[in-house]
């Protein structure tokens, strides 16, 4: 089932991984996925309700239109149900179905015109504004922590709309190099060249505390 309450981005803070529902622990492993290839229909109730949040909250950084990124979840889970015979036992589930799911959104962006940015095309797209708090994030840290990640949020959403994803990717839902090159279509070394662009552009622009956090995360 979906969860409709407003969904945040989660940063990782000084070590703490504030959003839970992006955390590796809720990635059920190849278990659940073998199981569902093999064709057990509990398998696939679960897979279901393992992801649908993390690919609905995952859409809406491309797009506020709430029903196009369910449709395109529903979609993505009919394709799975019609071809489970033929996917691979041995993948990595999370990214398999954040990949596929992104190709739907691009697919779908062909048929609507309620997409929050003005351009799009097959590598280079991600909502403007796609980072902030949450009032339960906010509400655990103090006054200047705020300011502080505050401003983070605000320079992230100035960089690149590719800069943003990949940064989205990596520290998010943590993919690897590797895998956010395929999903994004770029080589390995342009896709660790973006980061390093995108966290030298932020140190130079943070205060001290905010240098930090981005030593932290490279």
């Amino acid at each position: 089932m979906f969860f409709m309450h407003t969904l945040h981005f989660g940063f990782p803070l000084f070590g703490l991984f504030i959003d839970n529902t992006t955390m590796t622990d809720i990635d059920p492993g190849n278990n659940l996925w073998e199981r569902f290839v093999s064709g057990s229909p509990s398998a696939f109730s679960e897979l279901y309700d393992a992801y649908s949040e993390i690919l609905y909250k995952f859409g809406m950084r491309y797009t506020s239109d709430k029903e196009l990124v369910k449709d395109c979840i529903h979609d993505l889970f009919i394709d799975l149900h019609a071809y489970r015979g033929k996917l691979a036992k041995e993948v990595n589930v999370k990214f398999y179905l954040l990949k596929s799911f992104r190709r739907k959104l691009h697919a779908a962006h062909r048929k609507s015109s309620l997409l929050d940015f003005n351009h799009w095309n097959s590598d280079d797209s991600f909502g403007v504004n796609a980072f902030s708090f949450s009032i339960e994030q906010e509400m655990i840290m103090d006054e200047k922590q705020r300011e502080m990640l505050d401003h983070l949020a605000s320079e992230i959403n100035q960089l690149p709309e590719r800069q943003r994803e990949i940064l989205y990717l990596r520290f998010n839902q943590n993919l690897d190099y590797e895998e956010i090159a395929s999903m994004m279509q770029i080589s390995v070394p342009t896709c660790r060249t973006f980061i390093y662009r995108a966290l030298k552009q932020l140190r130079g622009k943070l205060e001290f505390g905010s240098v930090a956090l981005i030593f932290f995360w490279a």
